[in-house]
Formats: C-alpha cells, structure tokens, sequence
C-alpha cells in the first residue's frame, strides 16, 4: 500500500472534513439491518416506524407474530 495522497483533485477538502467518523458504528454492533425498498414501495413506506409498524401488523394477522 502507498503512503502517497490519492485523493482526486475533484473532491473539495472540506467534504472530507465535514464527515463524522464512526457515526453508525453503534447501530451497527446493535444489529442493525439495512433493507432497500422499491421506490414504489418507498411511497407508501417512506421511513423505519412505518416498515416496522406494516410488519408487525403482518405477522400479528397470520399469526406469525412472536
């Protein structure tokens, strides 16, 4: 690996700077599960408590529900 300095002249500085590290790195040791929806599915589910809220009414009306 090579200590030189790769970053694209196109990249601005201060988009590099402006980045929190280890953000997520919490959830991600939760378990935290990433789904992508379909964008026709993303209309009617837009957001994580409204996939969790259909889910949970899905499982609880076949029976599946824990």
């Amino acid at each position: 690996m090579s200590n030189k300095d790769d970053l694209r002249s196109e990249y601005p500085s201060d988009l590099i700077k402006s980045g929190e590290r280890g953000r997520y790195t919490q959830r991600f040791r939760d378990g935290t599960n990433v789904v992508l929806l379909d964008p026709d599915l993303h209309e009617k589910f837009p957001d994580s408590r409204s996939v969790n809220s259909a889910l949970r009414d899905y499982l609880q009306k076949t029976g599946s529900a824990t």
